[in-house]
């Protein structure tokens, strides 16, 4: 059985990130047989209002300016599809996550393709995936009431139907990275048990 990881860097840091650390460990824990590299250091387009009239027309009636708007989002939703596990680097910023990850998930989480509204509510349509999170803060305790990262993305991913989700923390790093890290690292090898 083969296992694809889609390995999400969300850090704009490429040099001293503890997230960028934290995902290239879990990733070689994993042994993937396939990677897939998605690295948003480089700023992905918000939506806007073209992109939104794009989406919410329906496939056969696009034409072909509307497809080329969706172009990048059919990438990403191409990617997290063919994913067996995720594994993101989600640094925390002014309590939430970065603009990065947040353009990434609007780019993906779309009504048809990652999920779809049922008589019974929302379903999402990525199920049988698995997320593994590394999550760094500054100064946040992970789970405080005023983080605003875990908690949305357990939701999102949920939401889109990937609900087996492992937080990787490494917070408070101001108060002591190398024991912070040290800790995350034990997490990380954890994961082969």
């Amino acid at each position: 059985m083969t296992n694809t990881v889609l390995h999400i860097d969300a850090s704009p840091r490429t040099e001293q990130s503890v997230t960028r650390e934290l995902s290239a460990e879990i990733l070689r824990q994993l042994n993937a047989d396939t990677v897939i590299r998605r690295d948003l250091v480089e700023p992905l387009p918000a939506i806007d209002a073209t992109w939104i009239g794009a989406n919410f027309t329906p496939d056969a009636d696009r034409s072909d300016d509307q497809k080329a708007i969706l172009a990048l989002s059919d990438e990403l939703l191409a990617e997290l599809e063919q994913a067996d596990t995720i594994v993101i680097g989600a640094p925390m910023y002014n309590f939430s996550i970065s603009t990065s990850l947040k353009t990434w998930i609007d780019l993906i989480a779309r009504a048809g393709r990652s999920f779809r509204y049922t008589e019974a509510g929302p379903e999402g349509l990525m199920t049988g995936k698995r997320a593994i999170v590394a999550i760094a803060t500054g100064g946040t305790p992970i789970e405080a009431d005023y983080d605003y990262l875990t908690g949305y993305l357990k939701f999102i991913l949920g939401f889109i139907g990937i609900t087996d989700v492992t937080v990787i923390g490494a917070d408070q790093v101001m108060a002591g990275l190398e024991e912070k890290m040290a800790s995350a690292k034990t997490q990380i090898e954890a994961l082969a048990a």
